[in-house]
């Protein structure tokens, strides 16, 4: 089976097993959906989700029959994936952030730098950019104005030269 990385699990929140996730999708309700299946860790065990909520830029999220601090703590710092079969499948054009991530960025045939995240934004999602020549991080729209081309099977994004883009 298929995964994609949907969230990272930050930190426990109160005593009833909530967990604090930073989020990797831009489809969180339908991702942590109740009653749904997602996976945690590399070993990805399977978690049906009782319950998830928005708190301060994260989410808050527990699950069936492990609502105690005590049953949940130990999964801090894991990575939280759905399986690829319950995901319907995506545009021509629409990626997911886990894609994305590790991608080497080009300007004109050169490489510049590396994908860090992708980052939410209220109209568009962004690109945030590791730059090779200043080791500085960039934030790039995630639009086609600026995105020229996405190559995952070459690991490699274009991005158009623009002064103080990158």
């Amino acid at each position: 089976m298929e995964y994609v990385n949907i969230g990272k699990i930050v930190n426990t929140f109160g005593i009833r097993g909530e967990l604090k996730v930073a989020s990797n999708t831009d489809f969180v309700d339908e991702r942590f959906k109740k009653g749904s299946t997602v996976y945690i860790g590399e070993e990805h065990i399977p978690f049906t989700v009782a319950n998830h909520r928005e708190h301060k830029g994260f989410l808050l999220v527990s699950f069936k029959d492990r609502e105690d601090i005590n049953l949940v703590e130990k999964y801090k710092n894991m990575m939280i994936y759905k399986s690829k079969d319950d995901i319907k499948p995506l545009k021509k054009g629409e990626y997911y952030f886990s894609d994305l991530r590790d991608l080497d960025v080009y300007v004109e045939g050169v490489r510049v730098g590396k994908v860090l995240l992708v980052e939410e934004g209220i109209k568009h999602n962004y690109l945030r950019i590791l730059k090779d020549e200043d080791h500085k991080e960039h934030l790039v729209p995630f639009l086609d104005v600026f995105v020229k081309n996405v190559d995952l099977e070459e690991k490699r994004i274009d991005i158009v030269k623009m002064e103080g883009l990158l």
